[in-house]
């Protein structure tokens, strides 16, 4: 069995940014634990155990009301893990399923009854084997109503990804904003290219996040900002916020999730642009009926 690996730090700081009242972690995950949940054969990586009760901890130490979990790659399409965290969230988490596209409707509204409001198309391939888009597509079309697309990759395939995003009939969220090149300032080809996808379609949101993984300069993480500000700017009401955390396959320099909360102020200076990033939008996406309710 390969060495199982720790991604998160251990003794992540109190940010000094408090964020406001239900803000939203719209991107964390679960790992196990592996007693329980068993890691998928085809995992790339195989992680230590970061739990629920670990999860939870860390959303109040930081200051968050609700967890979004994304299904991570490591669990496949057994969404076990991700279920059993939102049952323990006593209503405060909700979450991203991966699942095979020839999944029945019955076991797509177990997931509903779980909890999911979401389904996610990875297609980084250090990551997953095999990413059908005609499968996917027409997983999309029978998904349960409310529910929303959330696609992965990195910049070099955007253009490829096109006339897949574009024929997709429900809402989409972008992870990590397609893993653009920081470095390469707001106005490079990379998020031009992104922008342009934004503009396409109204109902395309997208996750201002992973500046440890975009951002090689590390802490502080100006290029980061600087790239991503403007964007926070522009579409106010499609963006989201999360730490990512436990970290996915990071093990070189752990991240302080801490210093990530620190960043959002950096990102969305005003107290309106961080209530949409923190609070409407994510509630808008995966607690509409109580977002509804407080406009």
């Amino acid at each position: 069995m390969p060495e199982r690996i720790v991604s998160w730090h251990a003794d992540p700081s109190t940010p000094r940014y408090t964020p406001p009242p239900g803000a939203v972690d719209a991107h964390c995950h679960v790992f196990g634990p592996m007693a329980r949940f068993p890691f998928s054969a085809k995992a790339k990586y195989l992680p230590k155990d970061a739990g629920p009760e670990m999860l939870f901890a860390l959303r109040d130490k930081l200051g968050f009301a609700r967890n979004v979990i994304v299904q991570a790659s490591c669990h496949g399409t057994d969404n076990a893990a991700t279920l059993d965290a939102i049952a323990r969230s006593g209503g405060r988490a909700r979450g991203v399923a991966v699942v095979d596209p020839a999944i029945s409707e019955n076991d797509l509204a177990r997931l509903h009854e779980g909890g999911m409001r979401g389904v996610r198309f990875n297609f980084l391939k250090r990551l997953v084997d095999d990413a059908p888009k005609d499968r996917f597509l027409a997983l999309s079309r029978r998904l349960p109503e409310g529910w929303h697309v959330v696609i992965y990759f990195e910049a070099d395939i955007l253009e490829e990804l096109r006339p897949f995003v574009d024929a997709i009939p429900v809402p989409i969220v972008i992870d990590h904003m397609g893993r653009p090149d920081v470095t390469q300032g707001p106005g490079g080809a990379d998020m031009r290219a992104f922008r342009a996808l934004l503009g396409s379609r109204e109902d395309i949101w997208t996750k201002v996040t992973c500046p440890d993984r975009l951002d090689p300069a590390g802490p502080p993480y100006d290029a980061f900002v600087e790239a991503v500000r403007p964007l926070v700017a522009d579409y106010p009401t499609r963006v989201l916020w999360g730490t990512d955390w436990p970290h996915p396959n990071q093990q070189d320099v752990l991240p302080d999730d801490g210093s990530l909360v620190d960043i959002i102020p950096r990102i969305a200076p005003t107290e309106q642009a961080q209530k949409l990033l923190l609070v409407d939008n994510p509630m808008a996406l995966y607690w509409p009926e109580i977002g509804a309710a407080r406009q």
